[in-house]
């Protein structure tokens, strides 16, 4: 596979960002971007897009921590005998 050109580079970046702004307007809901989706994965190779997706979901994980904070999960409770 060769490196897609500077060309191909720019309309696979604009394909992501109308994917994520999509997705932002439509809070995630994957049925309302399909289309933004399809074309995303036509313009981008293969290992772009699943490197993208890792991307938009750590993004997002990151500022969902960053504006809720972390709780830690309760471990088992210990018994007492």
């Amino acid at each position: 596979m060769t490196a897609p050109n500077s060309e191909e580079r720019r309309a696979c970046w604009e394909a992501r960002d109308l994917l994520w702004k999509c997705m932002d307007d439509h809070s995630d809901n994957a049925a309302s971007c399909q289309r933004f989706q399809s074309e995303f994965e036509d313009k981008c190779p293969a290992q772009w897009v699943k490197y993208f997706t890792k991307r938009r979901d750590f993004l997002k994980y990151k500022e969902k921590m960053q504006t809720e904070g972390f709780t830690p999960a309760e471990g088992p409770k210990e018994s007492q005998n």
